[in-house]
């Protein structure tokens, strides 16, 4: 189908403007413009019983999470452990800061935000370690974050999609510590999308541009070995049986789009229970532009999923 009204009114806005070439453009610029971009969605946000900001210690490093509480109601919660997106370069807190609201919300999952170390100060694996460690963290710290280690799914979006089933294929090599119940995957990177056909067909003139995956790369990655590495491209892990469950949502306009749906069939041919589907006339990066409507019913199909897998109400 077409793209969606919407979005071609945000990609004919995008689209007036003429980008300086990638190789140009220091990533202190990106994030500085990523800020920019983000400042019209910094009102009307989803109100919630709790939001919270603080910093938990990693071994040789602290790492910043924000928490966000749906409810008054005391104990332990059900809780999703979210990665942001941003091509392991960009992103923040903030830049899904309603995203993980909504999630919150709709589910009444507490939602706890990893703001991982981003590229290139600090390059590959060291985003994945941040992700997997803070995740451990948080279970082995269960009652001082209100949360019930055994009712934890990870999430994320494109570069955090990526974090978050790494994660879990982490957590399975080390004998399902943690004990992770659910993954929540948003359009993820997932390894070896320029083979696909998404790649070739929306590689410009869609919001993330072929250019622009090639930037993050370069500054993710020490070299290209790397980046076949699983922990960078799980779709060539060998053995993904045993993983959690999995929702995976792709976008039709995205050049992720098959790579998803790609990892989607392989999680189901080695017997994992994956729920795929590709929102129409949609573009990478929909579910964090709160404005979109089909923005917000990707975020309620993904609380319904995680209201199942934990039988709240």
């Amino acid at each position: 189908m077409p793209v969606d009204p919407q979005i071609q009114q945000l990609l004919n806005m995008i689209n007036q403007f003429q980008m300086p070439p990638f190789e140009t453009i220091s990533p202190s610029d990106y994030r500085d413009m990523e800020k920019m971009m983000t400042l019209p969605f910094a009102t009307n946000k989803t109100e919630l019983f709790e939001i919270k900001d603080q910093t938990i210690p990693l071994k040789d490093r602290d790492i910043a999470i924000r928490i966000y509480r749906p409810t008054t109601e005391e104990g332990a919660r059900p809780t999703l452990v979210f990665y942001h997106g941003g091509g392991w370069v960009v992103g923040s807190l903030d830049s899904h800061d309603e995203m993980c609201r909504q999630i919150a919300h709709e589910s009444s999952c507490t939602v706890i935000s990893v703001d991982y170390r981003l590229a290139p100060e600090y390059k590959f694996p060291t985003a994945v370690w941040d992700a997997y460690d803070a995740l451990v963290y948080l279970t082995e710290h269960a009652a001082e974050f209100q949360i019930d280690p055994m009712q934890i799914a990870v999430g994320g979006d494109s570069a955090g999609g990526n974090l978050a089933t790494v994660a879990c294929i982490i957590a399975k090599q080390r004998g399902g510590v943690p004990a992770i119940q659910y993954q929540l995957l948003y359009y993820p990177s997932v390894g070896n999308e320029k083979e696909t056909d998404s790649y070739r067909d929306n590689q410009k003139g869609y919001l993330l541009t072929a250019d622009m995956m090639e930037w993050f790369r370069k500054h993710y990655f020490n070299t290209e070995e790397e980046s076949q590495h699983v922990y960078a491209a799980p779709i060539l892990y060998e053995d993904l049986s045993d993983l959690p469950p999995a929702m995976i949502i792709t976008a039709e306009y995205d050049p992720l789009r098959d790579g998803g749906a790609a990892y989607a069939k392989k999680l189901q041919e080695q017997g994992v229970a994956v729920e795929y589907m590709c929102y129409e006339g949609m573009i990478h990066g929909f579910m964090s532009m709160p404005q979109i409507d089909k923005a917000k019913a990707g975020v309620l199909q993904g609380a319904e999923a995680l209201k199942r897998i934990f039988n709240l109400s």
